[in-house]
């Protein structure tokens, strides 16, 4: 009552001085509190309104799809970010009905590009679920990065002042981080990662990319060894046609020196011939740059180095005109219950790692043998007997170790298939011995299932991925972890070594791939632009490109120094299980759970791509040569061997037929 009339007595005041503006200004302010005051109320019951959300994302949808086609592009990404939040605020507040209303009324926008998520999201049926539900809680912790031009971004603005719609204001301010870009809109299918969920920081990928990779190879390999030969045996042909010159003089009284010396010649000049041979085949991994180890490498025995020569010179040069064999293995009457398999370097191992625990390993020249007579001889021949195996028994051509005590996800042989690892839901990796077909270790560190674990190309050293989110480096005689990877914001599904063994890649179910350093334990590159979660990793001879395949099928290449991808590959229909690259690089190998193994060609797209030096696109895209089908056995693992014979795995499943 005290300030009525104390408006009032102002207003007399005013009235009898003659300040008519000033009256007419106190009465507006006057209407306009009260209107306001009225507007809050009518605001604070619409907050409570579940059909604000219907309303504010049809608006903004309309006004997208309405758009300028050279904007409507950028401006359509705003759309899938906003819609998921309207639906889980909504699920949040218990508007359970309208949240399913909402879902099913907008999911047709999203469901080309975002369709395995879409599936995952439609199965929360309370608030209780987002809790509970991996992907919603990884979407509403974190942010989602959307690439627009400055004037779309400048469109947008504009609308949402417009309109003053504060539900898609909301989620855009809590949900969403731009990185605008000056200049013209960039091309529909000019980059995939323009939608891309990061974590709570905004430059986090750009910084992290920045960061400098030294790709190339380990100095002092066998190799490099290789390459050096012809350089070396031509200057001792040269030393040696000097000294046979110099001694022409006395050949008539030294003519065994002139025998021993023409030998000598001779097999200089077939090494340098060997030499000369390898080096045409190792050319593209003969440009690569050699960098130091940061791990300390142990030394290889001299046999298996004669091996890996031996290898190496008998190497099969492939190219988009000479495909390679390609050896498959096929698993019979397991009744669903293998989950992995993988196989040796040179072919001669197989293992399988089984629902019921069990890891089994198979000997592929004692199979259809006598038991007595049976020798282990791999790819290249050379024996690798004094293995104790249950085919002795005259029932079983498998050794069967038993140890873990849940389903096993993973097993890898090491580079010379003495040791063999395997890894569980019971969060633990076990070292065994193939020739003393025992359990040597058990390493105990992640927390939950261990989804994938890689042998370095070394040996010693292995990488393991869990559904922890971590990934851990690990050396054979320490049980405990030598590095902890954590930065992914879901599951680490699978890990790879890069060939100077300095980094290490892993994929990752929140669509995203990282490559981190062994010694620091830092990401140094972080990869984005799948559309699903990534599942298999290869990295290529020279260690410069890496290729990453996911759960639509979809692979991509990537140059690891710049940290952009070079081509997609389409081709696939399902789950990309398993990647491979030729031993000089000149080819991939991708198997899939659509029952193909398919061959692309990677030197042409890497040549054009040093040549045009372009940005990735469909313009670089690799070329598919060749689709080797199945019956009806899904593709598990793939192998080159060193002498570029394609080895292949999978279990015959019935349901696809």
């Amino acid at each position: 009552m005290e300030d009525e009339e104390m408006e009032k007595k102002v207003q007399q005041y005013l009235q009898r001085k003659g300040f008519r503006l000033s009256e007419f200004a106190l009465q507006e302010d006057r209407n306009r509190l009260s209107t306001s005051a009225v507007s809050d109320v009518a605001l604070h019951r619409s907050d409570n309104d579940p059909a604000r959300y219907h309303d504010g994302y049809s608006k903004l949808r309309t006004w997208a799809y309405s758009s300028l086609d050279q904007y409507k592009h950028e401006l359509l990404r705003v759309l899938y970010p906003v819609f998921i939040h309207c639906f889980m605020d909504l699920v949040a507040e218990g508007h359970m009905q309208e949240a399913r209303s909402f879902f099913h009324t907008f999911r047709e926008d999203h469901e080309v590009m975002h369709s395995r998520d879409l599936q995952k999201l439609e199965g929360i049926l309370s608030p209780s679920h987002l809790e509970e539900m991996e992907l919603a809680r990884s979407l509403r912790q974190n942010k989602f990065r959307i690439k627009l031009c400055e004037y779309s971004y400048e469109l947008l603005l504009q609308y949402l002042q417009k309109t003053q719609a504060l539900v898609v204001l909301g989620v855009i301010n809590e949900h969403i981080t731009f990185e605008v870009s000056p200049g013209q809109p960039s091309l529909i299918s000019d980059d995939a990662d323009v939608v891309a969920l990061i974590g709570t920081s905004k430059d986090l990928a750009k910084q992290i990319n920045r960061k400098e990779v030294h790709w190339g190879l380990l100095e002092d390999s066998v190799e490099e060894r290789m390459e050096k030969a012809p350089a070396e045996s031509d200057k001792i042909e040269a030393e040696s046609k000097d000294a046979e010159a110099d001694d022409n003089k006395k050949r008539n009284a030294e003519g065994g020196k002139q025998g021993a010396s023409l030998k000598k010649t001779k097999k200089d000049k077939l090494v340098g011939a060997t030499g000369k041979n390898i080096k045409t085949e190792t050319s593209m991994v003969s440009v690569a740059p050699r960098v130091k180890p940061e791990l300390t490498v142990p030394a290889t025995p001299i046999e298996v180095e004669q091996s890996i020569l031996e290898d190496l010179r008998n190497r099969a040069q492939l190219s988009s005109v000479a495909l390679p064999s390609v050896s498959f293995y096929t698993f019979l009457n397991t009744h669903n219950g293998l989950n992995c398999s993988s196989i040796s370097n040179d072919g001669s191992l197989v293992v399988g790692g089984f629902s019921d625990s069990s890891v089994k390993v198979w000997d592929m020249s004692k199979i259809g043998q006598p038991a007595k007579t049976a020798s282990s001889q791999g790819e290249n021949g050379s024996s690798q007997g004094g293995r104790i195996s249950t085919v002795d028994a005259g029932k079983k051509p498998y050794t069967l170790f038993q140890g873990h005590s849940g389903p096993v996800y993973s097993a890898a042989f090491s580079p010379f298939g003495d040791f063999l690892l395997s890894s569980s839901s019971d969060s633990t990796i076990r070292l065994w011995s193939t020739k003393l077909n025992a359990n040597l270790v058990c390493y105990k560190g992640h927390n939950y299932p261990v989804w994938d674990v890689q042998f370095s190309p070394v040996g010693h050293y292995f990488a393991s991925a869990s559904h922890d989110r971590t990934a851990r480096i690990w050396s054979m005689d320490k049980i405990q972890p030598l590095r902890i990877m954590a930065g992914h914001l879901s599951d680490v599904d699978c890990v790879q070594w890069h060939v100077n063994c300095n980094y290490i890649a892993t994929g990752s179910s929140d669509k995203t791939v990282r490559l981190w350093d062994v010694q620091t334990g830092e990401c140094i590159r972080m990869f984005i632009g799948h559309r699903s979660m990534v599942l298999s990793l290869a990295m290529s001879p020279d260690g410069r490109y890496m290729a990453s395949g996911d759960e639509d099928g979809t692979i991509m290449m990537w140059d690891l120094s710049t940290g952009r991808c070079v081509s997609p590959l389409l081709g696939h229909s399902s789950c990309v299980w398993t990647l491979s690259f030729s031993s000089e690089g000149a080819l991939l190998a991708s198997g899939s759970a659509d029952c193909t193994v398919k061959l692309w060609d990677v030197t042409s797209s890497t040549k054009a791509l040093k040549m045009e030096d372009t940005k990735g696109g469909s313009a670089n895209r690799l070329r598919l040569l060749k689709a080797l089908p199945t019956k009806s056995t899904p593709v598990y693992s793939l192998q080159f061997s060193r002498r570029n014979l394609l080895f292949a795995s999978g279990a015959l499943s019935l349901s696809s037929s």
